[in-house]
């Protein structure tokens, strides 16, 4: 028999193992709790730690260069490709070539003086002052010097200073120069785009690539543009001939095709080259053409005509009076070349008659005008690629005297471009298609053009363009073989508040070949003085010859074939 004591010493052996097994559990859970928090801990103290070290590194490297902590590695958008700018033909405008930049890390200069001793003798333009500071400075990076050619490299590699050495960057190069500065623009020196088609490309998402980690070290696909290199040259040629022959002070022309509104080439003088871009900052660098807001003076006249025409209150038989002075709101308006008497629709354009013109105006009204000029593209900004696009002027609130004024080109004031591309609409058929950069067809214009005059209008704007340069002011735009049709355009400067009468800002509004229009050239003289043996400066004696000039050397390259069967025939319209 078992006693109560072994009884109660087996209870105890029963019980006992299972209470041991609760303790070890609870001294094991409590041993891997303090564990896990001692890991805790460490990886939290690491991780202030690194956070610390990326932030001091974040901190270095946003700091300017030549300053107490100066960056320890450039910005990466440095090294940021861009893509290859193109003509419609292939030819680079614009190009990444790979360059190295001097830099130093002032830590590791063992002697600042002799470091700046040697640097000078192979780089004397250093800012010496400068260098030094930089050198002595507690920095980690600085840059010395940017863009530097190979044999400066190899030179400085040869000093043999420590603490000095070079990193390859990508730099943009403009192989053609001056010749579509105002187009294609500049880069600053960290690559990014900062005028022209090269801002618009980092506008339009290379920028947000670059700052992604993307579009670096890798090939682009280039970026083509309706720009014809071959006319885009004869076009700045003939300006810069131009300037000197009128000693203008600034010129500027443009070919668009009239199907397509695709820009063919634009120029502007004076210009600048993009490899040197610190010239764009002068105040005469602007880019008239799109940027440039003028009163384009005559060349109104024919979209004047052309609204009176296709209001329907105006036919091309009509005739008005333009006999004597027109008076309105104590102003007088009269005629530069009076014929003082009654002038049909084509004679009030091809004298370029104020009064005429003033009259058509007037039978369409002040509302209808202005609806009108703004319906045509001119009164509004224009919708286009380059940053640098400038906002017409017009009156506040038209009155009479706004609407006659502003009927010969004088009190509003819009872009040379503007006025190319409303001029298209008047002889494509009347379709306003918005200008453009990039290589665009026809059925692409069609899908976005806006009827704004009817068929027939432009059908009688063409025949009385025509008939400007067979028998008015624009005789001297012809080109055998290409049957050229336009409006001259001689304006008065506004100098001081005042209209000066010896400064004047001309243009030539012209299309070919007339009677089927592929082509509009706009061309701009500011200030030009008269020809050697003349005695006056008007649109007809400079603007116009330019355009002959342009067109003769730009139509066999556009494709355009002369037609010499058809010089001296008319369009149509009888009157």
């Amino acid at each position: 028999m078992r006693s109560q004591n072994d009884s109660s010493v087996e209870k105890d052996l029963e019980v006992g193992p299972v209470s041991s097994h609760f303790n070890i559990d609870g001294i094991q859970k409590i041993a891997i709790v303090q564990a896990q928090s001692r890991v805790a801990l460490s990886m939290i103290i690491i991780g202030i730690a690194y956070t610390v070290i990326f932030g001091r590194l974040m901190m270095l490297g946003f700091m300017e260069p030549g300053g107490e902590g100066t960056r320890i590695a450039p910005d990466a958008s440095i090294t940021a490709t861009r893509p290859d700018i193109r003509d419609r033909n292939g030819e680079t405008l614009a190009t990444d070539i790979v360059t190295a930049s001097l830099f130093a890390e002032p830590r590791r200069i063992v002697d600042a003086d002799e470091a700046v001793e040697l640097l000078s003798t192979v780089l004397p333009s250093l800012d010496v002052k400068k260098v030094y500071k930089r050198l002595t400075s507690n920095a980690g990076f600085v840059w010395l010097k940017r863009e530097l050619a190979p044999a400066k490299e190899s030179e400085i590699l040869a000093l043999g200073i420590p603490g000095i050495g070079f990193r390859t960057e990508t730099r943009r190069f403009y192989p053609k120069g001056e010749t579509a500065s105002h187009i294609v623009g500049h880069v600053d020196i960290d690559n990014v785009g900062i005028a022209g088609l090269e801002k618009y490309i980092d506008d339009r998402g290379l920028k947000s690539l670059h700052n992604l980690g993307f579009a670096r070290n890798a090939d682009i696909e280039p970026v083509h543009l309706s720009i014809d290199l071959r006319v885009q040259h004869f076009v700045r040629d003939e300006l810069v001939q131009a300037m000197e022959r009128y000693k203008a002070i600034a010129a500027g022309a443009v070919v668009l095709n009239v199907r397509t509104g695709e820009v063919v080439a634009m120029a502007s003088l004076p210009d600048y080259n993009p490899n040197t871009p610190v010239d764009a900052l002068k105040k005469d660098r602007l880019n008239r053409m799109s940027a440039g807001l003028y009163e384009m003076g005559s060349t109104f006249k024919t979209f004047t005509t052309a609204m009176a025409l296709d209001s329907g209150r105006v036919s091309i038989d009509d005739r008005f009076d333009a006999s004597k002075p027109l008076r309105i709101a104590g102003h007088t308006i009269n005629d530069f070349h009076a014929k003082r008497r009654v002038l049909s629709v084509p004679e009030v354009f091809i004298y370029s008659s104020n009064i005429g013109t003033a009259k058509m105006a007037d039978v369409v009204g002040i509302e209808g005008h202005r609806r009108f000029l703004h319906r045509v593209g001119l009164l509004k900004r224009m919708s286009f690629e380059l940053p640098e696009v400038a906002t017409p002027v017009e009156p506040e609130t038209w009155k009479k005297i706004h609407s006659v004024t502003i009927s010969y080109g004088h009190g509003a004031t819009t872009t040379p471009l503007q006025t190319a591309v409303a001029g298209a609409a008047l002889v494509n058929g009347g379709k306003l298609i918005p200008p453009t950069l990039f290589p665009r067809s026809i059925s692409q214009a069609n899908a976005i053009a806006e009827q704004v005059v009817s068929a027939e209008t432009s059908a009688q704007m063409r025949y009385l363009l025509r008939l400007n340069v067979e028998k008015g002011s624009g005789s001297r735009a012809e080109v055998p073989g290409f049957r050229v049709g336009g409006k001259t355009g001689t304006a008065e400067k506004v100098v001081d508040g005042r209209y000066n009468s010896e400064l004047r800002f001309n243009a030539f509004l012209a299309a070919f070949p007339i009677e089927n229009p592929q082509y509009v050239v706009l061309v701009i003289i500011d200030e030009p003085k008269p020809e050697e043996g003349k005695k006056s400066a008007t649109a007809g004696l400079n603007a116009a010859p330019l355009v002959a000039n342009i067109i003769r050397r730009a139509a066999p390259v556009l494709g355009v074939q002369p037609d010499f069967d058809k010089v001296g025939g008319r369009l149509l319209v009888s009157h």
